[in-house]
């Protein structure tokens, strides 16, 4: 049985506070699925954080990228925690291609949400959130084109620092979380011009149903809402952030035909890709 998250976004297109305590963080104690993309900075203390069904141990220094789709939750602090944050809501998402911006570091980003900085790269990061700060509470708020041009800049900090950082050293994969990886990494690879499951099976060298259940356990998805989840991240920025009409953005997806990608934009959105360009 799929087990279903509430999901959690934010008020305003961005946020950014330059000392989150634990009081804040107790809102997340119950696990929640992100609409939000957030980005945060531990500076001081330590806490454990369940992180896409994940446990890991936040300490001082680590950065978090949280993509939106991510499962979070919050479970106990050793001491007094202060956390650096800047957050971009589902609406401000909608103007930024994710994909594009972070094709690099993605697969990355997704299996290494925490990274240990040094002293240089956290004070450099401390000050970047500490200037956002200002500027979100000042008496001349971001609007949403704003936002969005001040989440382009940390995406493109947060890709050089993943796609930088030696991964994966502190702790080995299981086999499920190593064929999540690689599927994840192929999708982000192929996406453009495949979308069924059985190619990424066989691309891994496994059988449909072998794949099918071990995404099942590990993530709670099934394989095409993960293929459908990075498309629809592509086509949603296409739509808000360019020109290029609905049969353009299809052929560039290699969709077979606008109509085909309509039906296929509806099923997992609700709407047309005109009606979501318009809303």
């Amino acid at each position: 049985m799929r087990k279903d998250f509430p999901q959690v976004d934010l008020p305003v297109d961005v946020i950014a506070w330059t000392d989150v305590t634990e009081e804040v963080l107790n809102i997340y104690k119950q696990s929640c699925r992100l609409k939000a993309c957030i980005f945060a900075l531990c500076l001081e203390g330590a806490i454990k954080v369940s992180i896409n069904l994940m446990e890991t141990e936040v300490r001082q220094g680590d950065f978090i990228t949280l993509l939106p789709g991510s499962i979070i939750q919050f479970y106990e602090q050793k001491e007094k925690v202060r956390v650096g944050f800047v957050g971009f809501s589902s609406h401000c998402l909608t103007g930024v291609n994710l994909i594009q911006s972070t094709l690099s570091s993605f697969s990355t980003i997704l299996e290494y949400p925490v990274l240990s900085l040094n002293e240089t790269q956290a004070s450099y990061l401390q000050d970047y959130f500490a200037l956002l700060a200002r500027l979100t509470t000042g008496p001349y708020p971001p609007d949403t084109r704003m936002a969005q041009q001040i989440m382009e800049g940390l995406l493109y900090v947060a890709d050089k620092i993943y796609v930088a950082h030696p991964q994966g050293q502190s702790r080995p994969k299981s086999r499920k979380e190593e064929i999540c990886r690689q599927l994840i990494q192929l999708v982000i690879e192929n996406y453009t011009h495949e979308r069924h499951a059985q190619f990424y099976a066989d691309r891994l060298g496994i059988s449909l149903q072998h794949l099918s259940t071990t995404v099942k356990q590990a993530t709670g998805k099934n394989v095409l809402d993960i293929i459908a989840n990075v498309v629809l991240m592509d086509v949603k920025a296409k739509l808000k952030s360019t020109d290029m009409t609905v049969q353009e953005i299809a052929y560039s997806l290699n969709f077979p035909s606008a109509s085909f990608f309509g039906k296929y934009f509806k099923r997992y959105v609700g709407m047309s890709p005109l009606e979501y360009r318009n809303s």
